[in-house]
């Protein structure tokens, strides 16, 4: 069976206003796929887990507080899938798994996640467990390919990050916009420690720095000219603010081993100027100078980062230089998928 517009997915995962899971769920639409949908998450907002719940996690592991166990085997009892595709399904117990098989054993059932599955805080018992009943697992961590064959994953596809059409695109920026979003020299994400050092050194050699994202609160002597907005963006918001800054900076999380990030392609594909750091992925992705900066350290960082703000031509042609490659190689999830969806059922 080839992928089409009479494909039927069950697709299963945290349903969050602004998640990247949310762009997939409409590239598959987009591909012409037939979509039923189950929340892994009990809204569709992210909610800060409180204190108990954290404490619980950590002791008992993830909980379906959602019952998507239950949806989904109602679910494949009251319809007829090609696909069940699972995203992070650390929730989704092996007896799930089986009982979809049993049901509809020419279903395909797909695992898909964006994180390091070697991290603790990216695993719990039901995951390993379950690994040996997908057909396919899908991961955007080269390294993942052979850990997860390790772990009993029969089939293992890696598949660069992407972005969405839809949300990621180059948009103009008011004044008023640029001052409530954007600026000079911005970062989008979650504190860490070396980012926090990086971040500090540039804010220290006097480069005016924006950050937004999670848990900045932990970065108590942030010198002057380094900006915590301390919360998240999503969405139309998230683009527009890489629209707004002269230079976006790419850290990677070093927990995850990452080698590239969602925003090592959301970036260019907003038409926007992207300093990140040095991998080889990230050089096989974009070209150096033409399409993308990166820097290997602190010194680097800083000295690109004074550059190029002081040259301005060469800065938006390398971020033209940058959104073309996002077109012309086919970056965004609909192409990716439609690639992944080809192997898959290509055979079984």
């Amino acid at each position: 069976m080839r992928p089409g517009p009479a494909l039927r997915v069950l697709f299963v995962g945290p349903l969050l206003k602004g998640s990247t899971t949310l762009q997939r769920l409409d590239s598959f639409r987009g591909l012409g796929c037939k979509v039923q949908t189950v929340n892994t998450r009990k809204n569709t907002s992210f909610v800060k887990p409180s204190l108990f719940e954290r404490i619980e996690r950590k002791l008992l592991g993830p909980r379906d507080r959602a019952e998507a166990n239950e949806t989904i085997l109602a679910a494949v009892q009251q319809g007829s899938f090609d696909m069940v595709w699972i995203e992070k399904g650390l929730t989704i117990s092996p007896a799930t798994l089986g009982k979809v098989r049993a049901v509809q054993p020419a279903c395909r059932i797909i695992g898909f996640s964006l994180d390091d599955v070697m991290n603790p805080g990216n695993q719990s018992r039901h995951f390993f467990r379950g690994l040996p009943l997908y057909d396919w697992y899908i991961t955007n961590k080269s390294y993942n390919v052979p850990e997860l064959k390790g772990l009993g994953c029969r089939r293992v596809v890696f598949m660069d990050n992407a972005y969405d059409p839809a949300t990621h695109r180059p948009m103009p920026v008011s004044v008023e916009e640029r001052k409530r979003l954007g600026g000079s020299v911005g970062f989008i994400g979650q504190w860490e420690p070396d980012r926090a050092g990086s971040l500090r050194a540039l804010a220290r050699a006097g480069v005016p720095v924006r950050v937004w994202g999670y848990t900045w609160e932990r970065m108590r002597d942030a010198p002057g000219g380094l900006t915590l907005e301390n919360r998240p963006l999503w969405g139309e918001d998230y683009a527009k603010a890489l629209c707004a800054f002269d230079i976006n900076l790419c850290f990677l999380r070093k927990c995850n081993r990452d080698l590239q990030t969602t925003r090592s392609i959301e970036i260019p594909a907003c038409g926007a100027f992207m300093l990140a750091e040095r991998t080889h992925e990230h050089l096989r992705l974009f070209e150096e100078r033409k399409e993308a900066e990166f820097f290997s350290d602190e010194r680097e960082l800083l000295e690109k980062t004074r550059y190029y703000l002081e040259h301005n031509e060469d800065r938006l042609k390398i971020a033209q230089g940058g959104h073309d490659r996002c077109l012309r190689s086919g970056y965004s999830y609909q192409e990716r998928l439609q690639k992944v969806l080809a192997l898959i059922f290509e055979r079984k």
